[in-house]
């Protein structure tokens, strides 16, 4: 279906209904066959004017702060599983009204609120995160289980029996991996912590699980929940982010300008990498373009895209192109929904670009814009 830009502002996050219901229906399948509890971590996808429709498809979601937390019960209608690094003293009596799991990532912050928890009207699960010091992560900046992450508890920290009223495990090591890393992992898992499992009631495996990346095994990952359900009587919780939102929408943008630096062609950009694709560079990895390879290929037009910072470093290199760019073109950044658009900001004074939805049956609708006041308010 061809796209009506005319109708699309720009600069514009904008999420196509279709692909993620396709997303959606997958990860619900998986759900129901392998019996597991899949709910949406909100540090990937946080487009919460499509959480209605989550709500359809999955279990819940997954809250890494206060602010997640509250937007997941009052947009989604559902309590959170709330994990954070460290809790807020000030914050803990909201945190606890907002959650049905609570998951502790020290055995200092178990000590200082299990009381607290013990003593609230409604039940709530309490878990620890560990550590099974092993992941296949490249980029050690997303690397939570190197020598001396601050992230869950390893194994020689823990006894032989689960602390008083902890009920379940949670571990995050993976990062956009597949069903075979959750695999080699669980031998990690397993080999630190089985004696734990078999006390616990659920084991949450974190997110990393980018079931809706062409090619996944779900298959194989099915028969892998299976097996721990069985081999240990617990629920298994997965709670993917970027899996939600992998290639549901894209990031449309225009050429201001083209600039030649001593033979290198530059088109500036309506948006930023910095501000509005700040994984680009600290990931880092090459956005693809529509209509356009990620290289320079002899014969075709190529080019750097600057963005509209004055950090030098704000560009993206090479580009080419069949056609000669030009003042007011269309460039669209394909897959911008999962992580990229819940990691902006407003560095230089740049504003954000718009939040909309392409219909199924083609129309836009504008969810938001940003001005100045968006601007100023986080100053």
């Amino acid at each position: 279906m061809a796209i009506d830009f005319s109708s699309i502002p720009s600069p514009a996050f904008v999420l196509e209904e279709k692909l993620l219901k396709n997303n959606l229906e997958l990860l619900k399948s998986v759900q129901d066959r392998s019996g597991a509890e899949i709910i949406v971590a909100l540090k990937g996808f946080s487009f919460y004017s499509k959480f209605p429709l989550v709500k359809q498809y999955l279990s819940g979601a997954t809250a890494s702060s206060l602010n997640e937390a509250r937007l997941i019960v009052e947009e989604m209608g559902v309590l959170a599983h709330t994990y954070c690094p460290a809790y807020k003293e000030e914050e803990f009596d909201q945190m606890m009204e907002y959650s049905s799991h609570i998951t502790f990532n020290s055995l200092n912050q178990y000590e200082k609120y299990k009381d607290k928890v013990k003593a609230f009207p409604r039940k709530i699960s309490m878990g620890l995160r560990i550590n099974p010091e092993y992941a296949e992560v490249e980029v050690d900046m997303y690397n939570p289980a190197i020598k001396g992450s601050r992230l869950g508890i390893t194994r020689n920290l823990l006894g032989d029996t689960l602390p008083e009223g902890i009920e379940g495990l949670h571990s995050h090591t993976l990062c956009e991996n597949d069903s075979y890393v959750l695999e080699r992992t669980l031998v990690h898992i397993e080999g630190k912590f089985g004696h734990l499992l078999h006390q616990a009631k659920w084991l949450n495996l974190g997110g990393g699980h980018l079931m809706t990346r062409k090619g996944y095994d779900h298959e194989h990952l099915i028969g892998l929940i299976q097996n721990l359900k069985a081999k240990y009587n617990i629920e298994v919780i997965l709670e993917p982010g970027s899996a939600i939102g992998w290639e549901t929408g894209f990031l449309r943008s225009k050429v201001l300008d083209i600039v030649d630096s001593l033979g290198v062609k530059i088109a500036i950009l309506d948006v930023s990498f910095a501000a509005h694709m700040p994984d680009t560079l600290e990931m880092p990895y090459k956005p693809k373009v529509w209509g356009a390879e990620s290289e320079a290929v002899e014969g075709k037009f190529v080019y750097r895209l600057g963005g509209m910072t004055c950090l030098a470093g704000d560009y993206m290199s090479e580009y080419s192109f069949d056609q000669e760019l030009k003042e007011g073109d269309t460039i669209v950044f394909n897959d911008m929904i999962h992580y990229t658009m819940v990691k902006t900001t407003t560095f230089n004074g740049v504003g954000l670009p718009s939040i909309g939805v392409l219909r199924e049956d083609g129309s836009f609708e504008l969810l938001k814009s940003f001005g100045y006041e968006t601007f100023k308010d986080r100053l």
